[in-house]
């Protein structure tokens, strides 16, 4: 579990720097760098937001299982 996290908050941090990088050398207006950085922010917000979600309701059943007494 704790390699998982490890993994995946390195690939998420990777990747934001990765994105950040290439849209500072992209050669497109100003205007229009910060209308898709604003766009990409919101998609990766709403990413989050669903995987938080979809872990949240996974731990919620698996916490159910737990207090359920076994017969």
């Amino acid at each position: 579990m704790r390699r998982t996290l490890s993994f995946i908050i390195g690939a998420t941090i990777g990747s934001l720097i990765g994105a950040t990088v290439a849209l500072l050398f992209a050669p497109t207006p100003g205007s229009e760098l910060r209308a898709q950085i604003g766009s990409r922010a919101q998609s990766f917000a709403a990413d989050i937001r669903q995987a938080a979600n979809t872990k949240r309701i996974e731990l919620q059943e698996r916490l159910e299982t737990l207090r359920t007494p076994k017969a």
